[in-house]
Formats: C-alpha cells, structure tokens, sequence
C-alpha cells in the first residue's frame, strides 16, 4: 500500500501541543485502529477544523457585506413569522 502522503514531497514544520489525555487516547484508538500513524491523525483532524473554520470565517464576511449592503430582514417580522408557525395561519415568509 503506498502511503499517498509521502508520495508528495512538501516541506513540514513540526508543531507541538499539550492536549488532554483523553484526547491523546483517542488519538493512539484510532491510529491503532486505522493502522495509521498518530501523526497523521492529527494531521486529517488539524486539516478538516482549519477548512471548517476558513468557510465560516468566508461565510461570516459574506454575511457582513449582506449586512453593508442592505440585504436584511427585520428582526420584529422574522419573529413575528416565527411566532405565527404554531398558529392556524402562519404568516409569509419576510421579504425584505
């Protein structure tokens, strides 16, 4: 089995931290478990937070320009709408 990532050959920085020993145990669970190396589960779990936190970090800019640019909804007739869903008659969804 060819290991994919030393297929590639890139330059590393070795980056060190003190985590939880409950965490670390899960670490070498699931390195056993995968037959990988602890490092590179860090490496999978470091790589999938840091795309989490850049969209939401793109997704908050896109929400702010949304904002600069007027596309908004009163919060009063959001809730309004809201209340009005448990009712007989709920209201329209808000447009701008």
């Amino acid at each position: 089995m060819i290991d994919i990532d030393r297929a590639f050959i890139m330059e590393t920085k070795v980056v060190t931290a003190h985590i939880p020993l409950p965490l670390a145990d899960k670490i070498d669970d699931l390195a056993q478990r995968l037959e990988r190396s602890k490092a590179w589960i860090v490496k999978q779990a470091l790589t999938a937070w840091i795309e989490l936190e850049e969209e939401r970090h793109r997704l908050t800019l896109e929400a702010l320009a949304d904002v600069d640019a007027g596309n908004v909804i009163n919060h009063q007739a959001i809730q309004a709408w809201a209340d009005s869903l448990d009712t007989d008659n709920p209201l329209p969804i808000p447009n701008k």
